[in-house]
């Protein structure tokens, strides 16, 4: 532990590991088991690894039942990375991509697409409004020159769930290319190749399948995939290069993080354990409606109505009460033993609590605790408004 940060480590909670709660959108709290596994080395030619590597990507496919029609590409880096990878190779010069964008996540694309000097147009909501259905049915109506369609599936701005689902259909029915930012969903909210049309999904290690950051992937549809050729504007982030590797060797073009890839195996292990999909989603169901529940009945009002939560990260209003300060209030939580998160919204001061990693209904109601011990300490009594 950082003896600079002069914590009373004396009545805090943590991990089994000695480490605060994260109640973050990401990097996240994982489990011990989970951590354990990067305690080994293992070469990049390791038999052991390049078998371990393809169990990885074989699961990926299947929690998007794709197992005929889509494959898996890894690469090394942040969640950014592979959506900037994504959008260099899915969206040739030649064509356009649509960005349907409800928060910074939606923006961020936007500006990958500045950096590689990509085509694209904008259709924005407010960060507490879901992307409009129609109004993209509309733009792909009136734009023949719209080839792509790029949607985030969970904003973690606000932590608003999108309707993915509708949103493919309307992208289907005009025929053009769906790609997915679904980072902060995938694990926990299902995404089913079948009823979900899409040519590029990407999510990390992290977020909801609970392993290290580190590595980002692709499930890309294989036809979509074999069409990129020749589009990457960057040699490190091409993802049909590394695809074509992989295939021909098992192997990472360049130096795979490895310890990374131990833990994603373990953390999908234990994925499995808790149900997959339905197991891991009723968990972060059950840890939001405790936390939401929790904080409005102490006076905290949530940014989003009910129906638009998505249960990864809660978005709360910044109390009036002049006694409420949120450095004071963050530092307090830290110092008790849970990490929360600063608002990310420009409709309104906020802040945010996550209800994702290996949390439950005990760390969620410690927080609570955390909370309101914090309030009373503001000299807040009873609710905050």
């Amino acid at each position: 532990m950082n003896a600079d940060l002069n914590e009373d480590l004396s009545a805090r909670a943590a991990s089994p590991t000695g480490d605060p709660f994260l109640l973050t959108p990401g990097p996240l709290t994982t489990s011990s088991t989970v951590k354990r596994a990067m305690l080994h080395d293992y070469g990049s030619r390791d038999t052991y690894f390049i078998d371990l590597n393809q169990r990885v990507l074989a699961r990926l496919v299947d929690i998007v039942n794709g197992q005929d029609s889509h494959t898996t590409v890894p690469l090394q880096g942040s969640g950014t990375f592979v959506v900037e990878a994504m959008i260099g190779c899915f969206v040739p010069s030649q064509d356009k991509l649509l960005i349907c964008i409800n928060g910074a996540y939606g923006h961020r694309i936007a500006k990958i697409c500045q950096y590689y000097g990509r085509k694209f147009l904008i259709q924005e909501s407010s960060e507490d409004v879901p992307i409009d259905v129609e109004q993209l049915d509309k733009t792909l109506e009136q734009d023949k020159s719209i080839t792509h369609v790029a949607a985030v599936h969970c904003e973690t701005t606000s932590g608003i769930l999108n309707p993915l689902t509708d949103i493919s259909h309307i992208v289907a029915k005009h025929n053009r290319g769906f790609l997915i930012d679904a980072m902060s969903a995938f694990g926990a909210l299902p995404v089913d190749s079948g009823s979900v049309k899409f040519d590029a999904l990407v999510a990390s290690s992290n977020k909801c399948l609970e392993g290290a950051p580190g590595m980002g992937f692709c499930i890309a549809r294989k036809e979509a995939l074999q069409d990129t050729k020749g589009n990457s504007p960057s040699l490190s982030l091409d993802l049909f290069d590394q695809w074509t590797v992989m295939n021909k060797t098992r192997q990472w073009r360049f130096t795979p993080p490895t310890h990374v890839l131990l833990a994603f195996a373990q953390a999908l292990k234990e994925f499995d354990q808790e149900g997959g999909v339905a197991g891991r989603g009723g968990r972060y169901r059950s840890n939001c409606g405790i936390l939401v529940n929790g904080m409005r009945a102490m006076g905290f009002k949530t940014l989003l109505a009910d129906e638009l939560q998505a249960p990864i990260i809660v978005t709360f209003h910044m109390p009036a009460d002049a006694k409420f300060d949120f450095n004071a209030f963050y530092n307090h939580l830290r110092q008790q033993g849970y990490v929360i998160y600063p608002g990310k919204l420009t409709v309104a001061e906020s802040f945010r609590i996550g209800c994702i990693g290996r949390l439950g209904a005990d760390e969620m109601k410690g927080a609570l605790a955390a909370i309101r011990n914090t309030l009373d300490s503001f000299g807040i009594s009873g609710r905050i408004t």
